[in-house]
């Protein structure tokens, strides 16, 4: 250690023996335990990834899981919907905020479930907006958790940042759809994962293709998916395709996510499901 060490390492770029390297890991609540969280993330919006975190979700809990979602997408919070959970709030008791259930009994916390009027504008800063996400995670009663989903809002800003940075993200999924942008729109979540030293569990393309009733043929609306060959440009082995579907998009849209019947995403599950913790 040099005699003029501050013993600042934030302002030092020497790398000595002595260099701490700072956490910035919001507390878990001390009355909760929480063995595997899973983000799930995207370059841009409208792709898919409350879809996709709500879809995993039931998924993890038909396995036999104790699962738990926290919708993290502050200014455009849509997941109280997919469960129908609209006219639901979560309450505090004594020091904790007490999540809403789903009715299999999924956990969920989201600012709508918070808000007098559900509808109303979130119109808050990046801070504050950052500063909820770890409320959710540290002031919220989760109990004993065996799987959670993080939805992520779009991009790499202030919130997707607090996500990674703050809570002990084990992997993330990215969602995209199947357009010419989508390797530019992988890519920016992959690199910012792996600045982060989160591995990517996965890629899930949404949209991807429809099924004609009368044909019973793929047709592919938005043109080809290029997910094979973008998910080998970035080393990703687990991949999945969700239809253009309009049974699930009237369960969403109803409330009824947790009825959907479909395959899509069942490998992709399991790569969560077998991986080993940290």
């Amino acid at each position: 250690m040099s005699g003029e060490c501050t013993h600042d390492c934030g302002s030092c770029g020497k790398d000595c023996a002595d260099r701490t390297v700072q956490s910035f890991l919001a507390p878990e609540n001390e009355k909760s335990s929480i063995k595997k969280v899973i983000a799930v993330v995207s370059g841009k919006g409208g792709v898919g990834k409350s879809l996709v975190t709500s879809l995993l979700s039931v998924l993890s809990q038909r396995a036999g899981n104790k699962t738990a979602i926290i919708d993290a997408d502050i200014t455009g919070p849509s997941i109280p919907k997919t469960f129908k959970l609209e006219e639901e709030n979560a309450y505090a008791k004594e020091d904790n905020i007490i999540p809403v259930e789903t009715k299999t009994g999924i956990k969920l916390m989201s600012i709508n479930l918070l808000l007098e009027d559900a509808g109303a504008p979130v119109i808050w800063r990046g801070p504050i907006l950052a500063g909820t996400v770890k409320q959710f995670w540290s002031d919220v009663l989760w109990g004993d958790i065996d799987c959670m989903f993080v939805d992520c809002p779009p991009g790499t800003g202030d919130v997707p940042l607090t996500v990674f940075q703050s809570l002990p993200i084990d992997g993330i999924i990215v969602v995209t759809s199947p357009q010419d942008l989508v390797s530019m729109i992988v890519g920016k979540a992959v690199r910012m994962a792996e600045m982060m030293n989160i591995p990517v569990l996965g890629i899930v393309e949404n949209m991807s293709y429809f099924v004609c009733d009368n044909c019973n043929e793929k047709h592919y609306i938005f043109g080809e998916s290029n997910l094979s060959k973008t998910a080998e440009e970035y080393g990703i082995k687990n991949i999945a395709k969700i239809p253009i579907e309009p049974k699930l998009r009237k369960q969403v849209d109803a409330g009824d996510i947790e009825d959907f019947e479909g395959i899509w995403l069942d490998e992709i599950y399991k790569v969560i499901e077998n991986m080993e913790l940290k």
